[in-house]
């Protein structure tokens, strides 16, 4: 069985901010070479829709892309909802943690972790 991976640009990007953090945590949690970071969205939230992101392996249905030496799994179904999002961490006075800047959603909630179409 062959293994695709994507190396034309992903469906997705991350700030330098982001890669920074990410690469930070895989390193301090240990995170073994069998997973990578999922990108997707579930059901859900405030405005329809919530944003995943974490370390995961890789399942059934799942496209593999490599974007700023970070693997990426990202269930084929959720490019849709997720192409041309830019994803940012923020380590200010006001706010801390990953954002999503999503050209797909019509409507984002507050706490920009949950969007809808």
């Amino acid at each position: 069985m062959s293994i695709a991976v994507e190396t034309a640009a992903g469906p997705v990007s991350f700030t330098e901010g982001a890669v920074k953090e990410l690469k930070k945590l895989r390193d301090q949690q240990e995170i073994s070479d069998d997973f990578g970071l999922r990108v997707g969205v579930e059901g859900g939230g405030c405005s329809g829709m919530n944003y995943i992101l974490g370390f995961d392996q890789k399942k059934e249905g799942d496209q593999e892309f490599i974007i700023n030496d970070i693997k990426v799994y990202m269930h084929k179904a959720h490019g849709l909802y997720l192409v041309g999002m830019q994803i940012d961490f923020q380590d200010g006075l006001n706010a801390r943690g990953f954002t999503f800047n999503n050209p797909n959603a019509a409507s984002t909630c507050g706490c920009g972790s949950s969007f809808a179409v």
